[in-house]
């Protein structure tokens, strides 16, 4: 193996590591959310999303990048939580052909609730992983990333 193949084993493991420590993660927050609140990651991660932004509510295909979903994923996944009313579809005032997502007092009581399960159990699932050695180094980067200033 050359210096060249070293470097691609070397990144290809570093991809299966964090893939390993996404799964880890993706699982118990999956179950956790569920379980709580009766939400998927995904779900959540709409309502967080629609959470951060002035006036709760977002552009579908903004939604669609935060959520790393395609647009017919992210159109169906809204008409699901919108059917559970806890968010709604409002016609953009300056462009009639743009629709935004919004959070509805529903979908914000349980994004409320469910913000503090999801945070405990990822901080619970970064610690275990803290614990394994071949997952400790990928932890904490990430913490590392956190603490430096933007």
């Amino acid at each position: 193996m050359g210096i060249a193949d070293d470097a691609v084993e070397v990144r290809a493991q570093g991809w299966r590591t964090l893939a390993a420590l996404h799964g880890l993660i993706d699982t118990a927050l999956e179950r956790a959310l569920a379980a709580s609140v009766d939400l998927s990651v995904v779900e959540y991660t709409v309502l967080d999303a629609l959470s951060r932004q002035d006036g709760w509510h977002m552009r579908m295909q903004q939604l669609a990048r935060a959520t790393a979903l395609s647009p017919s994923a992210t159109t169906r996944l809204v008409t699901r939580l919108e059917d559970r009313a806890l968010i709604t579809r409002v016609l953009c005032a300056d462009d009639r052909r743009g629709i935004y997502t919004e959070l509805t007092p529903a979908g914000r009581a349980l994004y409320e609730r469910a913000h503090p399960i999801h945070d405990e159990t990822l901080e619970r699932v970064l610690a275990e992983a803290a614990q394994q050695p071949e997952l400790a180094p990928v932890v904490e980067a990430l913490q590392a990333g956190v603490a430096q200033p933007a």
